[in-house]
C-alpha cells in the first residue's frame, strides 16, 4: 500500500476514537442541569465526573481506537496497545516528571507501534513446543519490548518535542481568524479524500494548551472546550453555520432544480440528507452531488466555510462540539459556549446565499445535479442492501479484485488489485453519490450512511464460496421489472425469470460470455448459453416475430462466443417502435431452476454495456432445463 493508502486508513482509524465522545458531552450536559433544587446535587457531580472520565481517558482511547482501526478490530491489537500506553506513560512520567505529557499524540504513537506489530507478527510460527506464543499471542511481547525502547527514545528527545509542539501551536493561535479561515478552507477541500480526518485530529486534539483549576493540562480545541477553557472552539464554532444551514440549503437548491417528473424521489433523498447535515453534521451525500460535476462551486464553498470559521473568530464565538457540527451537539454543548446563539443568524444569512447561489449557478450553467436527468438520483434503498451489495461489488471489479475494503461513517474504502476494473457508472446507477480514486489501487466510493451495512453485506458475499453470474445491459434505454412487459407470458414468468428494457437505440448486445445456442428466423430473438449451463432469452420487443420488412439483422450465428458488450443485433428502431406492441426487451433466464437468488439494479435509465444490472446465484448442483420460443 502507498502513501496515500496508509493516510487514507490512519484518517478512517483516527475516527474510531472519537465515537466515544458524544457520552462524554452528554453526560457533562445532564451534569450541569440544576440538581441541587431536587436535592440530588451528588448526582449531578457523578454526572459531570462521567463526563470529564472521558475527556481524561482520551490519549489511551485514542491508543486502542487507532490500533483496532489499523488490524481490521483485532482484540490482541487493542489489549496491546494498552498495555504499552500504561508502560509508556508510566516511563515517560518517571523520568521526566509528571508535568511531561504528550496526549493524543502519544496514545496515536502507541496504536499504530501496536498496529505495526500485529501485521509483523500475526503469522509468525515458532517451533511446536512453543508455539503457545506464535502468532497473534506474541504480540503483546513484543509491544513491551518495543514499547521500552520508544519510551527511551521519547525521553531523550520528549522536552525539545514539547518546546517544537509549543511554538507550533503558538504560531498557528497567534494567526488567529486567518490561521481560522484558512483552517476552514482545507478542513472542506480534505473532505472528497477522507483526509480532513487526520487535520481535524491536530487542531481539535493537539492545537493549544489549557491548565485546568485542578491543575490538569488540556490540549486541544475540543477538550479544551469542554474544560472550559474560555479561548477554545475557533477551530470548531465556523462549522456550525455550514453544516446547520449552507449544506442543507444546497440540497433545498438541488430540490428546486429537479425536474418535475424526477422531484418527488430527489425529494425524499435530499430532505433526509438535509436532515442528516442539520442534526448530525454529515455532509457527504449532498456535497457529492455537486462536487465532479462543478468542481469550482466546491471550490467556492471551501471558501466561504472558511469565511465562516473567520467571522466566528471575529466576533469572539466559542462553540464547539463531541462529534459534529449538527444540531444535536449545538444543543447539547451550547452551556458552555460563549456568543452561540450568534451561530443562528449567521447559519440563517448563509442559507439564503448558499441556496440562491446554487438554484442560479445549477440553472445559468445547465449543472446535471441529482434529478436533472434520468437515472441521476440517489435514492432511498436501505431495504434493497442485501439485493443491490452482489451488483456493488461487480462494479468494483469482483471478488478477485478486492484487498481490502472498509467502511467509515459515509464511505467505502477499498484497496484494489486494479482500480481501473471499476465500473464509475454502474456504482452511480447503485446509489453511489461519488467515486475518489487516490492512486496505488485506493478507491473511496460514496454511499452515505449506508456505507457500513453495505461493506457488511460485501463481506458476507466475499466469506461465501458462492457462484455468481453477472448480467451487463444488453441496449441502452431504461430497466423495467419483468412483470411490467405488455405481454401475459413474460410479465408472469411462464418463459423465465429475468428483467426487461426499453431501449431508445437500434442495438443489441450480449448481456453476458457464452455461446450463440439459437437464432430465431426473423432475427427478432435470440438465445445464450453461458459458460454456467444458464440459457439467457433475449427478445427485442412484443409481438415482433411478423413485422412487415426486415426489422432486424443478427451479426452473429449460431455457435459463435460471444463477451459482455459484444454487438448481436441491428434492428431498425423506428419501424419497431411504430408497429410493435411494445419495445419491452425481455432478458430472461428460462432455466431458472438452476438460480438460487436474484438481484436487480434500480430499475431506471441504463448505457448499452453498462455493469452491475442482474445477477443470479448459482445453486451448488446444476440441472438443466431448456430455452422456450
Amino acid at each position: 500500500m502507498n502513501w496515500m493508502g496508509n493516510l487514507q486508513q490512519l484518517g478512517r482509524s483516527l475516527m474510531l476514537p472519537t465515537i466515544a465522545l458524544p457520552i462524554a458531552a452528554v453526560l457533562l450536559r445532564l451534569g450541569d442541569l440544576p440538581w441541587g433544587g431536587i436535592h440530588a446535587s451528588g448526582f449531578g457531580d457523578m454526572l459531570l465526573l462521567a463526563g470529564n472520565t472521558v475527556f481524561d481517558y482520551i490519549p489511551i482511547i485514542f491508543a486502542v481506537g487507532v490500533a483496532l482501526g489499523l488490524t481490521e478490530s483485532a482484540g490482541i491489537a487493542g489489549l496491546s496497545a494498552m498495555l504499552g500506553y500504561f508502560m509508556f506513560t508510566r516511563l515517560i512520567e518517571h523520568a521526566l516528571g509528571p508535568h511531561f505529557q504528550l496526549g493524543v499524540p502519544g496514545g496515536i504513537l502507541i496504536g499504530l507501534l501496536a498496529a505495526i506489530i500485529y501485521h509483523r507478527c500475526k503469522e509468525i510460527k515458532l517451533p511446536e513446543y512453543i508455539q503457545f506464543f506464535g502468532g497473534p499471542r506474541m504480540v503483546p511481547l513484543i509491544m513491551g519490548l518495543c514499547t521500552l525502547v520508544v519510551s527511551y527514545i521519547m525521553i531523550a528527545i520528549g522536552p525539545y518535542l514539547e518546546v517544537g509542539m509549543s511554538k507550533l501551536s503558538n504560531w498557528l493561535l497567534g494567526l488567529g481568524g486567518f490561521g481560522a479561515f484558512v483552517y476552514g478552507i482545507a478542513h472542506r477541500l480534505l473532505v472528497p479524500s477522507g483526509l480532513h480526518h487526520i487535520l481535524n485530529n491536530f487542531f481539535w486534539f493537539q492545537v493549544g494548551a489549557y491548565k485546568t483549576p485542578s491543575g490538569q493540562m488540556v490540549y486541544g480545541d475540543l477538550p479544551r472546550y469542554f474544560a472550559g477553557d474560555p479561548s477554545a472552539g475557533m477551530y470548531m464554532a465556523g462549522l456550525y453555520p455550514i453544516m446547520m444551514f449552507a449544506l442543507p440549503a444546497i440540497a433545498f437548491a438541488i430540490i428546486g432544480e429537479a425536474r418535475e417528473d424526477l422531484k418527488p424521489k430527489i425529494k425524499a433523498t435530499f430532505l433526509t440528507a438535509a436532515l442528516a447535515s442539520f442534526l448530525t453534521g454529515v455532509t457527504e451525500p449532498i456535497e457529492f452531488a455537486f462536487l465532479f460535476v462543478a468542481p469550482y462551486l466546491f471550490i467556492i464553498h471551501a471558501i466561504l466555510s472558511g469565511a465562516a470559521m473567520w467571522l466566528a473568530y471575529e466576533l469572539h464565538i466559542q462553540h464547539g462540539f463531541s462529534y459534529s457540527a449538527g444540531a444535536i451537539d449545538y444543543v447539547i454543548n451550547l452551556h458552555l459556549s460563549h456568543n452561540g446563539l450568534l451561530l443562528i443568524p449567521i447559519g440563517i444569512v448563509y442559507g439564503l446565499v448558499y441556496y440562491f447561489m446554487f438554484r442560479w449557478a445549477i440553472r445559468r450553467f445547465q449543472i446535471p445535479t441529482p434529478g436533472r436527468e434520468e437515472g441521476s438520483s440517489l435514492e432511498e434503498w436501505a431495504g434493497d442492501i442485501p439485493y443491490r451489495s452482489p451488483l456493488i461489488l461487480q462494479a468494483l471489479g469482483g471478488k478477485d479484485n478486492i484487498k481490502k475494503i472498509e467502511a467509515c461513517i459515509t464511505r467505502l474504502r477499498l484497496t484494489l488489485v486494479n482500480d481501473r476494473l471499476i465500473d464509475i457508472t454502474a456504482l452511480r446507477h447503485l446509489g453511489a453519490a461519488g467515486v475518489i480514486r487516490l492512486g496505488g489501487g485506493n478507491v473511496q466510493v460514496v454511499f452515505g450512511t449506508f456505507s457500513e451495512l453495505i461493506r457488511e453485506e460485501i463481506m458476507k458475499v466475499l466469506r461465501k464460496d458462492i457462484h455468481v453470474v453477472l448480467f451487463t445491459s444488453p441496449m441502452q434505454g431504461r430497466m423495467i421489472p419483468i412483470e411490467e412487459v405488455p405481454d401475459r407470458i413474460f410479465a408472469s414468468r411462464l418463459v423465465g425469470n429475468g428483467v426487461a428494457f426499453i431501449p431508445e437505440k437500434g442495438e443489441l448486445v450480449s448481456p453476458v460470455a457464452g455461446t450463440i445456442m439459437h437464432i430465431y428466423p426473423t432475427m427478432h430473438a435470440l438465445g445464450i448459453l453461458t459458460d454456467e449451463g444458464l440459457e439467457v432469452l433475449l427478445h427485442i420487443g412484443i409481438d415482433t416475430s411478423s413485422l412487415p420488412g426486415k426489422c432486424f439483422n443478427a451479426v452473429v450465428k449460431e455457435g459463435d462466443r460471444v463477451e459482455p458488450g459484444q454487438l448481436l443485433v441491428k434492428f431498425n428502431y423506428n419501424k419497431v417502435k411504430k408497429f410493435a406492441s411494445s419495445l419491452a426487451t425481455p432478458m430472461i433466464i428460462t432455466n431458472p431452476d438452476l438460480v438460487k437468488s436474484w438481484s436487480f439494479a434500480p430499475f431506471k435509465a441504463v448505457k448499452k454495456g453498462q455493469g452491475s444490472v442482474m445477477s443470479v446465484v448459482l445453486k451448488p448442483t446444476k440441472s438443466t432445463g431448456g430455452m422456450n420460443g
